[in-house]
């Protein structure tokens, strides 16, 4: 189980990676990064797409669209000139939270 939390937590790396790198796409006009985020994002869903045989999808796929939203909203902030304020901040602790809800209600 460790190791496909390790998988899914590559996978949500790698998506948010591949999201990041998405204004250099220039519309999918610049071919070099177009690729690259299609290939990221092909690398994520394939890693997801293994982890759903260890992990039930629908913890799987909560973690993964709901920590990449997380860790995509923090990037844009931190790296992409976004701005920040209360609205964005509580709307990242309720998207962590449902997470770790449905994570506990798994466990039982």
């Amino acid at each position: 189980m460790a190791g496909a939390f390790t998988m899914l937590l590559v996978a949500i790396g790698t998506e948010v990676v591949s999201t990041a790198m998405l204004i250099r796409t220039d519309g999918f006009r610049a071919p070099g990064w177009s690729v690259a985020v299609l290939t990221g994002y092909a690398i994520s869903v394939f890693l997801l797409a293994r982890v759903v045989h260890t992990i039930p999808v629908s913890i799987a796929y909560a973690v993964w669209s709901g920590l990449g939203t997380a860790a995509i909203a923090a990037v844009g902030v931190l790296f992409l000139g976004e701005r920040f304020d209360l609205v964005k901040a509580v709307a990242m602790l309720m998207i962590i939270g449902g997470v770790v809800v449905l994570n506990l209600h798994a466990a039982h």
